[in-house]
């Protein structure tokens, strides 16, 4: 069995505290995880710190160290798929998947790393004229504390991790207590790449006590985090005035118009609905579609949803496995009941064994039920008919947040008018919530958060703008 240690100052130490790590599918230990204590947390902040001050990374050093733990993430692909099936449940198509974004995630920000820059200011348009020149330089803020969620092990962690060290700073991470098999490889990669050991501090252990600790710490001057909107406003009033992106809840929505193309549309959604059992911040969770082309929509969902397989992750087929564990399962189960119980319909699935779920489609829900007003964070998607576009897009605003949106129509002036009016950080047109590249800005509003992930945009977030003026 694997031996998870802290990596403080440069190498691997043991802990205070351990617990086995398990396969989150056939429930057998996989790994023994040490965790620290106080003191080392302040330790592993303060050698990063340290390392940070020291010689600096030139921008094209950082470029070529991120650039190869990208080609060695490709290259020990095979590891990284079984690490995130083990740690998450994953099928090994969407374990791929996140694989070779991360690829993309790591080469990405190594060559935002070459272009970070600030701007010229034309102070000379001032009435005085001044005899002087002014222009912008960006800094690293220090040290970047991240904090991550299981659903994207390896990506999401390469989000915060890659642009933190593009733009010159050390890295402080707390991976998610159900998913450090994968945030060891991604240390490894990154050493291995030519990352100097200084620079990283890797931290296991959950919240309550690992994660309070960093937040306590007043060296960390930017935190990275991705998980619940509560937990989000707990490190805001912590950390106080420094400085933090945070990608929150979510209740995503995507609208189908009558003039849509519905073949796609409804293959698009399956995917967006359930790749990761539904485990996602933008997964469908409402359909909004035109009242008519309801039925045929719902058909084409339910066809596509026969027959798939459900379960082991690991085999060959398998369209979605496990949820994070049986708590998480009993609780999507017992909001989908409730829905059937006040009158829903249960198209397709609402049975669960142990922690999978089979996809669900629901549908005569009301706005006030869970399934709706809630974030399931699990494979159930829920369909409203509509006949008037701007009452679903009221609906679909008609709650705390607003992370991502998709909306499939044929119509462009009717595109522009929905996403005009959707208060969300992304709308998609003839696609799906959950669309995303990795070079874009991606970020919430409301309870959703603020601040983006994204390479290029998440370097801005991590650096700091000076003005110099200079003079004769």
């Amino acid at each position: 069995m694997k031996q998870l240690r802290p990596f403080v100052d440069g190498d691997w130490t043991d802990g205070e505290q351990s617990a086995v790590a398990r396969d989150t599918y056939t429930r057998e230990p996989v790994a023994e995880v040490q965790s620290p204590g106080r003191a080392q947390v302040a330790a592993a902040v303060r050698a990063v710190a340290a390392a940070q001050a020291g010689p600096s990374l030139s921008p094209y050093d950082r470029y070529r160290i991120l650039a190869r733990a990208g080609e060695l993430v490709l290259e020990r692909a095979g590891e990284l798929v079984e690490s995130i099936v083990t740690d998450t449940g994953f099928t090994t198509v969407d374990a791929r998947r996140e694989v070779e974004r991360t690829a993309q995630t790591l080469l990405l920000s190594g060559e935002e790393a070459k272009r970070l820059r600030g701007e010229m200011v034309p102070i000379d348009a001032d009435p005085s004229r001044p005899a002087r020149v002014a222009f912008t330089v960006r800094r690293p803020v220090g040290v970047v504390c991240a904090i991550t969620p299981f659903n994207s092990p390896l990506n999401t962690v390469a989000h915060k991790v890659a642009p933190a060290l593009a733009a010159g700073n050390g890295v402080v991470l707390k991976p998610a207590e159900l998913t450090p098999l994968t945030a060891d490889l991604l240390l490894r990669v990154l050493l291995d790449a030519g990352l100097p050991p200084g620079l990283i501090s890797v931290l296991y252990g959950d919240g309550p006590t690992v994660g309070q600790w960093l937040l306590e710490d007043e060296v960390p001057a930017y935190y990275a985090f991705t998980g619940s909107t509560a937990v989000g406003e707990h490190i805001q009033r912590t950390i106080g005035v420094r400085r933090a992106q945070l990608e929150l809840g979510s209740l995503a929505s995507t609208i189908v118009c009558e003039d849509a193309d519905l073949a796609r549309a409804a293959q698009l959604c399956v995917n967006a609905a359930f790749r990761k059992a539904g485990q996602v911040c933008t997964s469908v969770q409402r359909l909004y579609v035109h009242d008519a082309v309801v039925a045929d929509f719902t058909a084409a969902l339910r066809a596509a949803l026969d027959g798939r397989k459900v379960g082991d992750p690991r085999e060959p087929g398998t369209f979605i496995g496990p949820l994070i564990d049986e708590q998480a399962a009993e609780r999507v189960e017992s909001w989908v009941a409730a829905a059937a119980g006040d009158g829903a319909e249960i198209v397709t699935g609402g049975t669960r064994s142990g922690a999978v779920v089979q996809p669900t489609v629901l549908t005569g829900v009301a706005p006030d039920m869970n399934v709706m007003c809630r974030e399931i964070f699990g494979p159930v998607v829920s369909i409203r008919p509509f006949t008037d576009v701007d009452k679903a897009i009221d609906e679909a605003n008609d709650t705390p947040y607003g992370l991502a949106a998709g909306l499939f129509t044929s119509d462009i002036g009717r595109a522009l008018h929905v996403a005009g009016r959707l208060r969300v950080g992304t709308v998609h047109v003839n696609e799906t919530s959950s669309a995303r590249v990795d070079l874009m800005p991606f970020g919430g509003v409301k309870a959703s958060g603020f601040g983006h992930e994204g390479p290029a945009y998440a370097i801005r977030d991590m650096t700091e703008e000076t003005l110099l003026t200079l003079g004769p």
